[in-house]
């Protein structure tokens, strides 16, 4: 089941209101819920995200301001120093760079999820 809406490289949530009869949901990884969006079926669903992320796409264009993203491609992580000893040496055992091994590692422990 698809579960997230993808648009011009913003992700949706989508969601279901008992209360109103309707779906809704908001960009994913954006501050204080910024863009949100509602609709009675699927299809006004993702048309309405469309036009909530165009708008803001404009507003920000027209105020000269940098919109932000979904996300980056850019994650920082705590982890213990024991394990972050272990991936350097593996890593460079391995001839690659430590972020090229963490990517690996989630990339094939995300193919498992699927």
């Amino acid at each position: 089941m698809n579960d997230k809406l993808e648009y011009k490289g913003y992700y949706g949530s989508i969601e279901y209101s008992k209360e109103d009869h309707c779906l809704y949901g908001k960009v994913l990884g954006m501050p204080n819920n910024l863009i949100s969006y509602e609709g009675a079926t699927a299809d006004e669903l993702f048309s309405d995200f469309k036009d909530a992320v165009d708008t803001y796409l404009d507003y920000c264009q027209s105020n000269g301001i940098k919109p932000k993203k979904s996300y980056n491609g850019v994650l920082n992580i705590r982890i213990p120093a024991e394990i972050h000893s272990k991936i350097a040496v593996l890593s460079d055992i391995k001839g690659v760079s430590i972020n090229a091994f963490i990517r690996d590692s989630i990339e094939r422990r995300l193919a498992v999820e699927d």
